[in-house]
């Protein structure tokens, strides 16, 4: 495969994941998060995944899920994201801080739910 083959190829698999990824948004913009989920899911199995639209769509994924109140499956995407190399540490951040958020979010669900039982 020649230079020119590869770098159209690659900008190809870049570009449908990209418009995998703006799809995505656009979904979860309009509160579709189970769309949004397909394509960013979509998005992430796409052949040669460039690694920053890949965390990108994990991201967001896990936002999605989180939206829909799908707490384990958006801790086990930002997990998935923290595990990356080579991601810059503000994204890394971001995904500790929304784990964090989630985590506590199910504490004090659990509460409310115990209370309710006792109460």
């Amino acid at each position: 495969m020649g230079f020119r083959t590869w770098v159209k190829r690659w900008f190809s698999h870049r570009g449908k994941a990209l418009s995998l990824y703006r799809s995505g948004m656009a979904k979860a913009n309009k509160r579709d998060y189970a769309g949004a989920i397909a394509d960013y899911s979509a998005a992430i199995q796409a052949p040669n995944i460039p690694k920053d639209v890949k965390a990108m769509a994990v991201y967001n994924r896990a936002l999605a899920y989180s939206a829909m109140h799908e707490d384990d499956k958006a801790a086990e995407d930002l997990a998935a994201v923290l595990e990356m190399p080579g991601l810059p540490a503000n994204i890394k951040t971001h995904a500790q801080q929304r784990r964090e958020w989630i985590r506590q979010r199910d504490a004090k669900r659990a509460d409310r739910a115990a209370q309710r039982e006792h109460g």
